[in-house]
């Protein structure tokens, strides 16, 4: 089947579920105050839904496989909630989760 929008596209669905709940932990209690970490960690979850829309945009299936294999993003997203876990941010589920 041809994916004709990029919304359909299955790992945008995750990241977007990803980013989703990164802005819902990040906007209660001390992480909320916590800026150098609250800004970044959602930076970075936006940039994971957005490369994969940048990606389908361009035209090639060559371009959408660069974006799509750049995790870096939703590696950033994971270093930051190791942080988040560690100043007690959030709970081991929800670390689990994301």
């Amino acid at each position: 089947a041809t994916i004709t929008k990029f919304e359909d596209i299955e790992s945008r669905q995750k990241a977007r579920e990803l980013k989703q709940t990164v802005y819902r932990v990040t906007q209660r209690g001390e992480f909320s105050r916590d800026f150098v970490l609250r800004d970044p960690i959602r930076r970075a979850a936006i940039s994971a839904t957005a490369n994969i829309a940048e990606g389908f945009e361009r035209s090639g299936n060559r371009e959408l496989v660069h974006f799509s294999a750049i995790e870096g993003s939703v590696g950033e997203v994971q270093d930051h909630l190791y942080t988040a876990l560690e100043q007690s941010y959030i709970t081991q589920q929800e670390f689990d989760e994301m």
